[in-house]
């Protein structure tokens, strides 16, 4: 079965003008009745880093969690973060952006690799004793265009390295849309079946007109765990060009359903996920 993770978080947090609580609350509560695998609602990091997501706690706090199943994620970029997040009960998953590149690690949380390793085995003891999900993204997972060495044995040597620490869920980011088709088939046709006990995941930006050939790519590579936002909300700052966005939850559906794909999302609940949405954003 495919698993959706809705990740308001992502579109949301490089949003200048800053969301009320209320209205980012309601709006959580409207994805948590669509039926989602999971929502990733926010983050624990210096609200001087993504000021737009100070209000997380708060979030979280007012949420309606009476008739929903979907999993709560948050982003953490230190041990700080993770023992911030493992105070609240609510949240089942803690997510860290680890990257094989460098030059990203240092942009993206000011790290590098040998730290990242501490931060995920520090997080990991966290979540081990509250027991919580520690989800490790790897940025950057398709390539880079900083000129940071990338192959897929580098793919595989860190994708180990997870697994000895029991890291079982490890989605791949194209953070920037510089991902081709052909480097998603040889990613998850190489990683699924040497890693049957992880689950991997596809973290997508990319423009409007290719998205459909790299959504179709991981899907047929053996892929089945996919990110996306309504409306595509959200990018990359670090991106060049402007029209590379999140996944489109619409656009993930349309393929699922185009391809006879079972899912278990409720159509008109998310339908009016997507009215409120455009009226918020």
């Amino acid at each position: 079965m495919i698993k959706i993770i809705e990740t308001p978080r992502d579109g949301m947090q490089g949003l200048k003008k800053f969301i009320p609580t209320d209205i980012k609350t309601e709006y959580i509560n409207e994805l948590l009745k669509v039926g989602f695998d999971a929502v990733d609602i926010g983050s624990f990091v210096s609200p001087k880093a993504i000021p737009q997501l100070k209000d997380t706690a708060e979030v979280i706090k007012n949420l309606d969690l009476s008739v929903s199943k979907s999993d709560l994620m948050v982003l953490v970029a230190n041990k700080k973060g993770g023992e911030i997040a493992s105070h609240f009960e609510e949240i089942k998953s803690i997510i860290y952006p680890f990257s094989i590149s460098p030059t990203f690690l240092k942009r993206n949380i000011n790290s590098d690799i040998e730290s990242s390793l501490q931060n995920i085995n520090e997080l990991q003891n966290i979540c081990l004793k509250t027991n919580k999900e520690l989800v490790v993204y790897m940025s950057m997972g398709f390539g880079n265009p900083y000129g940071d060495e990338w192959n897929i044995e580098i793919i595989k040597k860190y994708v180990d390295i997870l697994n000895q620490k029991e890291i079982k869920i490890i989605p791949f980011s194209d953070i920037l849309g510089n991902s081709t088709p052909e480097k998603i088939k040889l990613v998850f046709s190489n990683l699924i079946p040497e890693f049957p006990e992880i689950e991997f995941g596809f973290h997508l930006h990319a423009r409007p007109d290719d998205w459909h050939k790299k959504l179709d790519a991981a899907y047929t590579s053996g892929c089945r765990r996919f990110d996306s936002v309504i409306n595509g909300l959200g990018g990359c700052p670090m991106a060049d060009d402007k029209l590379i966005g999140n996944l489109d939850t619409k656009n993930l559906i349309s393929y699922l359903d185009k391809n006879i794909i079972e899912h278990k999302l409720n159509k008109n609940a998310l339908n009016f996920a997507v009215q409120k949405a455009q009226q918020i954003f």
